[in-house]
């Protein structure tokens, strides 16, 4: 038998596992997103998230409150009779009376290896922590975050120069099938809880625009590992004199390099750059404005030689 799942979710990471739950024969009675923000390229128009987006085309009825502290709302959630909820980057704490909505529960699946990394932004934490591994848990929510017991694990290796954007998509397909299996034994009533361990909590708070600047003077590892946790959004980011004037570069990834010298120098003809110890080549960049290129290929447009000093 099909459970009756109420879907929450907003952002392209949440939509393979909308896909595949509704692909394994679960009866989808209703998407929940955020409300449509103002987008485009003047910020006129509101745009749906790309869970609302798939869930229309799906034919699945979608509500966008902003809130739940509306009853009418609480009780229009309670009506849909659903089994389970699935959330997976909803984008909202839910209330205890949405936690207890359904006969079975809130079921999350959040892209960290808990109790490591709660909260907002895990996948760019774990980079730009250095981190070896991360990967996708089940765990049924309680109220607060990401403190549930766990249910499903999966774990994924973070290569050397692995970005967040690769990790990104990733996850979102292993947590895809890591939800559609815990779904299944839930349905079948295997699926087991544990409680998560009280020690190596760590909180991913969310990425804040003054941290994305590049800082040379930290070793070159934790430069490395800043500049592939941010990318490719918000993108770490420093700045070089081109034609007399500072121009804002956006670093999309890099690689380890040998080489010493100042920090922030510019050490040779291909973009390798001296940190506070060791050094980093940056091997994709992009102008504002412009589009991301491989090094080779903006330093044909813009050179910038060795002993230029990146700030």
């Amino acid at each position: 038998m099909a459970l009756r799942i109420i879907f929450m979710g907003t952002p392209e990471f949440s939509v393979p596992t909308l896909r595949a739950l509704k692909d394994a024969g679960h009866d989808i009675v209703a998407v929940y997103s955020q409300p449509p923000r103002p987008g485009g390229r003047r910020g006129l128009d509101l745009q749906k998230s790309p869970v609302h987006q798939a869930a229309e085309l799906l034919g699945i009825p979608v509500l966008t409150p902003l809130n739940f502290k509306d009853e009418a709302d609480r009780e229009q959630f309670r009506s849909f009779r659903a089994d389970v909820a699935v959330v997976v980057a909803y984008g909202l704490l839910l209330p205890e009376p949405i936690l207890n909505g359904t006969r079975l529960g809130c079921y999350n699946g959040h892209a960290s290896l808990l109790p490591r990394w709660r909260g907002a932004a895990p996948i760019q934490r774990a980079i730009m922590a250095g981190d070896r591994k991360t990967g996708m848990m089940v765990m049924k929510m309680e109220k607060g975050l990401d403190t549930g017991p766990v249910a499903l694990t999966r774990e994924v290796e973070i290569g050397d120069n692995t970005t967040a954007g690769e990790l990104h998509d990733q996850l979102m397909l292993v947590g895809a099938r890591a939800m559609v299996e815990a779904m299944q034994r839930l349905e079948e009533g295997d699926l087991p809880l544990t409680s998560q361990p009280e020690e190596g909590v760590l909180y991913a708070s969310k990425i804040d625009k003054n941290e994305t600047r590049i800082d040379f003077s930290r070793p070159a590892t934790e430069v490395h590992n800043h500049i592939r946790g941010l990318s490719p959004f918000p993108g770490a980011w420093c700045e070089v004199e081109i034609n007399g004037r500072p121009e804002r570069i956006k670093v999309l990834s890099s690689e380890l390099a040998g080489g010493q010298g100042a920090a922030g120098m510019v050490l040779d003809e291909r973009l390798g750059i001296a940190c506070g110890s060791g050094a980093i080549r940056l091997t994709r960049l992009q102008k504002a404005g412009g589009k991301p290129l491989a090094a080779a290929d903006f330093l044909r447009g813009t050179p910038i030689p060795a002993g230029t000093r990146l700030g």
